[in-house]
């Protein structure tokens, strides 16, 4: 069935006169609750009923229609019963939730307020609930969140959590809160958010947070009555904008870091683009209108940050920090997030980009099996709207996956998409942690940059959704080299304090192909490898070398540790040099590596899973071993045996801690990773490099080159192959030699962040 279809079927239609009508009776009370007059005071009423709409998604859904009768009528039920039960005393305002209650108490007074502010629970507009709002504000602000109380605990809690409920309450429900009630919120929040709490784009005050505390300020200005402080939340926003050379923030080659290390589009990334997506359409024909030209560089991150990493709906777990440790599906729901955030910030987006980003939302829900996403976006009556509206517009085409690689340098991150598949590879560097943890989550993903390696094939969107973090062996993570000693929760230290001495962790690619490499030190280990990855059509070719270590355990490469089925079978051959998982796909190695398999059942937090475990042990304390795979996603029994009989389809030009290389004649590549200058087959380099050399197939090649180090001062790369002449040079290219052997010599790549460059020759 379309996707256009399903939408159909569940006969969402645009909103009626009725619901016209309805949200204007509303408007003449929010009207009602107008800042006190002065200057700006229309305009800061007309941003807060801007607010409503925005948020709630205000004329976008008939609430007489399911799915939002349904749950609308729910979310008004258990606003009556938390009216109900409302018992303020000094200790609390409801008997289970004993103050300080940071999280829960004020979470329970914005729904109550959502439900006064939406049509169709039962309880819109009706005065006893936003009185019942209001006195719940003045109780909390009275005994917890008050002008003079001390922060406690988490920060997040005082200067973003509470104050963010709390205002989206008064202003939902704002008739009903007196001037002395507003007063008094507003001094608790100048409290723990003062004016100077944006002075300095520094510290937590960065990124997604930095996004946040400029919701709370804008919130705090509408409550407030304050054009000033609304202003001043515009203002502080455009260091969010701009490019990042370290720390927090977007990079120019779409990475994404929070916490100082730790690659998080997939959670405060998220949080981020939707802040800043709300904002913009908040603020859109307003005098506070985002004028900041820098703002374009949002718009392109939807693209080159966040897009990339989502695959049928789902945001890949490499990028969602601790978050993959909190609840099954939870790479789903932050799939809905970016979706939901895209949509609204296409409302205020040029042309061609909204075009682009319908099409691309339409394509992930039409294939996200596992958790559809327009079903799962019941309980956001905002998002379901647009999503809905998407879905029945047959002039916007569902945008298939793409095809192609997207390197990440600064985040040592790597996805690789062609039809049927995609994988995705995380790396630790002296720039990126190899894992977080904090608050208590994500306590054993010691292993998670030890070289990763995800894949997903057709039909299993679930693979790493489905209870895998709590069910999987830690110590067996997919295309990671470990160390077995064993670890404690949290090793390392918190919030991404596990970054590696290592420099040489990235790769080089050409959008189509890649060679992605890392120098890998074991998370509080002996263990020191280099290993590399090379991207092509049907397979990942894996090599290992000088993996070396002192621990006195053995040390293992997991080729694969698969979720699966009771009747996925593992057929191995050995003799032959393959492996194949039944419904998943085909492994290759060279005849005489010691390969293991397991098939266990692991039982978790209540859950349990099936796993099939592929793995080569490197023994005990290994000094300089090594290894070669193919990981072929999808592939039959029978492609995986012609593979396995073809050993010179993918020739091995060099596999030690110096050099590592493949080249493959059928697809007219070479490529390695130089650990330090020397040859590899026909390539050679001055220095410490990644290079890949394409022929096209049509008198011409492309070389490219990158620097993952950033320390060059120059490089040279010599390719012994005739060529005739150059095509298409690069910027840092500062010579060229052509005839019998092509010699390139580039200068400053250490500026280049560790990107990419091509040159096209014409070969002789």
């Amino acid at each position: 069935m379309k996707a256009a279809d399903r939408a159909d079927n569940l006969r969402v239609k645009g909103p009626s006169r009725r619901l016209f009508l309805q949200f204007s009776g509303l408007a003449v009370l929010l009207t009602a609750c107008a800042p006190r007059s002065g200057v700006g005071a229309e305009e800061l009423t007309a941003l807060g009923r801007r607010w409503r709409e925005v948020t709630l998604g205000a004329g976008l859904f008939d609430p007489a229609r399911e799915p939002y009768r349904a749950r609308l009528a729910r979310l008004g039920a258990a606003a009556r019963l938390h009216r109900e039960a409302m018992t303020p005393t000094g200790r609390s305002l409801w008997p289970d939730l004993p103050f300080p209650s940071l999280g829960a108490t004020p979470a329970r007074l914005r729904a109550m307020a959502r439900a006064y502010a939406l049509p169709g629970t039962g309880l819109t507009a009706e005065p006893g609930l936003g009185s019942a709002v209001a006195t719940g504000i003045e109780h909390y602000v009275r005994h917890v969140y008050a002008a003079d109380a001390g922060q406690t605990g988490n920060w997040w809690d005082w200067q973003i959590g509470a104050p963010r409920a709390l205002l989206d309450a008064a202003v939902l429900a704002g008739p009903h809160l007196t001037g002395g009630q507003n007063a008094a919120l507003c001094e608790a929040v100048d409290n723990f958010v003062p004016p100077d709490r944006l002075d300095d784009y520094a510290g937590n005050s960065t990124g997604a947070n930095r996004v946040d505390l400029c919701t709370v300020t804008l919130l705090r200005a509408i409550a407030g009555a304050d054009p000033g402080r609304a202003a001043l939340a515009v203002s502080a926003l455009s260091p969010v904008f701009r490019y990042v050379t370290e720390g927090d923030g977007f990079y120019r080659d779409g990475s994404f870091i929070q916490h100082g290390s730790v690659p998080y589009q997939g959670g405060y990334g998220a949080v981020a683009l939707t802040g800043l997506a709300t904002l913009a359409a908040v603020l859109r024909g307003t005098r506070w209108e985002i004028a900041d030209p820098a703002f374009h560089n949002v718009l392109d991150a939807v693209d080159r940050s966040f897009a990339p990493f989502v695959h049928d709906g789902a945001c890949l777990d490499l990028v969602r920090g601790r978050g993959v440790a909190r609840r099954p599906y939870g790479d789903h729901a932050r799939g809905r997030e970016i979706a939901a955030a895209i949509l609204l910030l296409a409302e205020t987006a040029p042309a061609a980009d909204r075009a682009r980003w319908r099409g691309m939302v339409k394509g992930w829900a039409a294939r996200d099996t596992a958790k559809p996403m327009l079903r799962a976006a019941e309980g956001d009556q905002a998002f379901h709207a647009r999503l809905a509206a998407v879905l029945r517009d047959e002039t916007t085409p569902e945008a298939p996956e793409p095809s192609g690689h997207r390197l990440f340098p600064r985040s040592a991150r790597a996805v690789h998409r062609r039809p049927g598949w995609c994988a995705a590879l995380s790396m630790a560097s002296s720039r990126v942690a190899h894992y977080e943890h904090g608050n208590g989550e994500n306590p054993r993903g010691w292993h998670t940059g030890a070289g990763m390696l995800y894949w997903w094939g057709r039909g299993h969107g679930d693979q790493y959704s489905d209870s895998f973090w709590s069910t999987v062996d830690p110590y067996r993570l997919p295309g990671t080299t470990v160390s077995t000693v064993r670890l404690p929760d949290g090793a390392g230290g918190a919030w991404g304090d596990t970054r590696p001495q290592a420099d040489w962790v990235g790769g080089v690619t050409d959008g189509a192909y890649a060679a992605v490499g890392q120098h890998l030190y074991g998370l509080e280990s002996t263990l020191e490898a280099f290993k590399s990855w090379f991207f092509l059509d049907d397979a990942v070719v894996c090599l290992g070398a000088g993996i070396t270590s002192r621990d006195g355990v053995p040390v293992e490469t997991v080729v694969d540790n698969r979720r699966t089925g009771a009747v996925d079978s593992l057929t191995v051959d050995a003799a032959a040099g393959w492996a194949h998982l039944d419904g998943h796909g085909g492994y290759v190695l060279p005849p005489g590596q010691p390969l293991r398999t397991l098939r266990e059942t692991r039982t978790a937090g209540g859950a349990s899973r099936s796993y099939a475990t592929i793995w080569l042990d490197h023994g005990v304390d290994p000094d300089a071993a090594g290894y070669v795979y193919h990981l072929m996603p999808g592939a039959n029994l029978a492609a995986t045996r012609a593979r396995a009989a073809d050993p010179g389809w993918a020739r091995v030009l060099a596999n030690t801690s110096g050099r590592q290389g493949i080249a493959v004649p059928s697809l007219g590549i070479t490529a390695a990773c130089f650990w330090a200058g020397g040859r590899a087959g026909d390539l050679a380099a001055s220095d410490p490099c990644a290079v890949l050399v394409r022929d096209l197939g049509d008198g011409t090649a492309t070389v490219t080159v990158a620097d993952p180090r950033c320390v060059l001062d120059g490089l040279t790369v010599t390719w012994d192959h005739p060529v005739a002449g150059i095509v298409d040079g690069h910027p840092i290219l500062a010579s060229a030699r052509t005839g019998a052997r092509l010699t390139l010599v580039f200068g400053r790549p250490a500026d280049q962040a560790g990107a990419s460059h091509t040159v096209t020759v014409r070969l002789a």
